[in-house]
């Protein structure tokens, strides 16, 4: 209450003040705009190159030097002159792992967690990685820890230890993308489009698989640096806080005695593969949308065309909602929920054309029509003196964002300067895009978009369109989603070996009970308590249920619970706390399995004539279907089934190992399984209970 005199006081003082005469204020252009388009901005301002210090260390490494006194910052990369298009062709996938473990393996002289826990107390970061045409180790670090992050950086440069460890966890990694592969459309889409142009064969267009993963060592990643990291083979680029003749001092003295040589890196492979034009289909029938790609081959960067077909492609699919694309097919005919083009490019190979989008299933084949209609419109009509000012300032402004900083410029600089352009090259790109006309556009659409060579990608559910994909009128062909299990070594097999593991087969029958009531089982239900090593020992209840081809297998988790139902023949669904879907193609090779190796059935092969029993051992011998399941048993002294080994669906060997055998419905059967996944600890099962012949539907 005491302040509020105080405050009429001051008010009143301030209005007995004679009046000030008021300042007439500058009022900015902008604030008078009646609408966005009445916006005026100064231009641009006029790419400028840093001052960029070049030079060649005593071993023949290529330095570019630029100073930066903005912040107390030192950043820096190299590019190497390698890539996983030089993976070996049976070992595609080196480098993704070769990459992975360069920086998490450590160095020679400091393991992971040393590294980590170093660069982690300076705010400090050493990376590496692997691309389709090059890789790179990096590093970024405050001023005053330049020199500790320098000698990192170059024990990773030169020293990655590779442990195995981490070799073998970023194989399970991989292992376990490989197996999650299709279960996103937008993915499945993208990557069998790109196979489809580049080619599933060659070095641009193949993909890792399980068999190529099985085959990379350690000492296959030790063998890719000595071939790809040695000095002549590296550009390296630091920018910041520092004197550029203080810094090359260090640089000479830090790599001084690194001086490997090997001969020149091979010229990339050709791209010379001719794709077939066509609908291609990956049936995904959990889906209830369409995910599409459809083009071509693109082009390079430096094609003298390529900067009026950036602008074109913007017309078309590349600037947002104000694209052609998006208007007419999103916003005015509500048929997809985006869609966009793009003219690919590529530094030193071929780029794609893609048209890329998703729309409901039911209208599909619409939406499609109307994309085609819009690229026909291109190809035969001028684009408005609109639609060409606003492609231009779009793709022109984004020059403000790709080169405000010197580290940026120096960073486009020194890949020119890799895959052999102009350093002014930005510069010519610049002023072509400026001078592209109404006609340029026209004359590139309709030189170099060619429908009649489209390639269609659709991750659809055919049992839900409305109008079938055959009414495009395109030769159509399926896509096989199937991720292939590596071709496992058959012993020899020769009517010795068959009669052998067929008396190994028949002595196990007879030791759990005989093969008459082995073949009375009708139904066969198991229910135990798994322990899970990688969950830290958590606890999983889980149920099994088997009648003929059929099975059901239920588990219940900490978050929920999971229940598969497979027919045997690729049909089921699974539930989840997530809800229901149709059952993934994975699930359904992992239930495939389960059924092969159900105890009652297996124990059968002989029985069977879709089964070969072949012995491998004095006392082991291997089950084989027509299928390409397989399992090899080992019998222990009693003739009770000791051991079994096989390969996952994802690819993993697993080794499962089984005691206490009691008494079930007149069979004896195990109520113990350690299971061991590529040769560690994976799970421990106990089983509690087995109901044979309980009368399942």
């Amino acid at each position: 209450m005491r302040l509020i005199p105080v405050f009429l006081l001051a008010a009143a003082t301030a209005l007995a003040q004679p009046a000030a005469a008021p300042k007439k204020a500058a009022t900015p252009a902008a604030s008078l705009a009646r609408s966005p388009k009445d916006l005026k901005f100064p231009p641009l301002k006029q790419l400028k190159l840093p001052e960029i210090a070049e030079f060649k260390l005593s071993n023949g490494m290529r330095v570019f030097l630029v100073e930066n006194h903005e912040l107390p910052l030192v950043r820096g990369y190299t590019l190497i002159r390698t890539g996983n298009i030089f993976d070996p062709a049976d070992k595609v996938g080196l480098s993704d792992i070769f990459s992975d473990t360069m920086r998490g393996g450590g160095t020679a002289n400091r393991n992971p967690d040393q590294v980590n826990e170093l660069l982690e107390s300076i705010a400090a970061s050493v990376e590496s990685g692997i691309g389709e045409t090059s890789g790179s180790v990096s590093f970024s670090t405050l001023a005053e820890h330049t020199d500790t992050v320098l000698g990192v950086f170059r024990d990773f440069l030169v020293e990655p230890a590779f442990r195995q460890d981490k070799v073998d966890l970023s194989l399970e990694r991989m292992r376990g993308a490989l197996l999650r592969r299709n279960d996103q459309p937008g993915a499945v889409a993208s990557r069998e489009f790109s196979r489809l142009l580049y080619g599933p064969q060659t070095p641009w267009g193949r993909q890792t698989e399980i068999e190529h993963l099985d085959r990379i060592k350690r000492e296959d990643l030790i063998a890719f640096h000595k071939r790809y990291f040695f000095p002549e083979n590296i550009l390296l680029a630091v920018q910041g806080d520092f004197k550029a003749d203080e810094m090359k001092a260090k640089l000479e003295k830090l790599f001084a005695n690194w001086t490997p040589k090997q001969p020149p890196v091979p010229a990339l492979p050709p791209v010379d593969f001719q794709p077939k034009p066509g609908m291609y289909v990956a049936e995904r029938p959990e889906v209830n949308q369409t995910t599409f790609r459809i083009g071509h081959l693109g082009g390079l960067l430096k094609d003298k065309d390529y900067p009026a077909l950036d602008v074109m492609s913007d017309i078309l699919g590349g600037g947002g909602f104000s694209s052609r694309l998006m208007q007419k097919v999103r916003s005015d005919l509500g048929l997809a929920y985006g869609v966009s083009a793009s003219w690919g490019a590529n530094y030193n190979h071929p780029g794609t054309f893609t048209i890329g989008g998703s729309t409901k299933v039911e209208s599909t084949v619409d939406a499609i029509k109307v994309i085609l209609d819009e690229v026909n419109r291109i190809r035969t009509t001028e684009v408005t003196d609109e639609e060409l000012r606003i492609a231009k300032e779009t793709i022109l402004n984004s020059f403000v964002f790709r080169f405000d900083t010197p580290g940026k410029v120096l960073n486009q600089v020194v890949l020119y300067d890799y895959h052999g352009y102009p350093r002014d090259f930005i510069y010519q790109y610049q002023k072509a895009v400026a001078a592209v006309t109404k006609a340029d556009v026209l004359r590139v659409a309709k030189q170099y978009l060619q429908p009649d060579k489209f390639v269609f990608v659709a991750a659809t559910k055919s049992s839900d369109l409305k109008t079938p994909l055959t009414a495009l009128n395109l030769p159509m062909s399926k896509i096989d989603l199937t991720i292939p299990q590596p071709k496992q070594a058959e012993a020899k097999v020769d009517p010795q070996s068959l009669a052998r593991g067929k008396q190994m087969l028949q002595a196990l029958q007879q030791a759990v009970g005989g093969a008459e009531k082995l073949a009375a089982v009708k139904d066969y239900t198991v229910i135990g308590q798994v322990t899970v090593a990688a969950m830290q020992g958590a606890k999983i209840s889980q149920t099994s249920q088997y009648l003929g081809n059929h099975v059901r297998l239920e588990q219940v988790l900490p978050f929920g619970k999971i229940i598969v139902y497979s027919d045997g023949q690729g049909g089921g669904w699974l539930s989840s706390p997530q809800g229901m879907m149709p059952l993934p193609p994975q699930f359904a090779k992992q239930a495939q399995d389960e059924i092969f190796r159900q105890h009652t059935s297996l124990w059968l092969s002989d029985r069977n004539p879709n089964r070969t029993v072949n012995a491998t051992g004095p006392n082991s011998f291997e089950i084989r279907d027509k299928n390409g399941s397989q399992i090899q048993l080992t019998l222990g002294v009693d003739g009770l089934p000791a051991k079994a080994n096989y390969r996952s669906a994802d690819g993993q060997t697993v080794e499962a190992t089984y005691s206490d055998f009691k008494d079930a419905g007149g069979l004896k059967l195990p109520h113990a399984v350690k299971v061991v996944q590529n040769g560690k600890p994976a799970a421990e099962v106990a089983i509690s209970e087995y109901k044979l012949s309980s009368g399942l539907k």
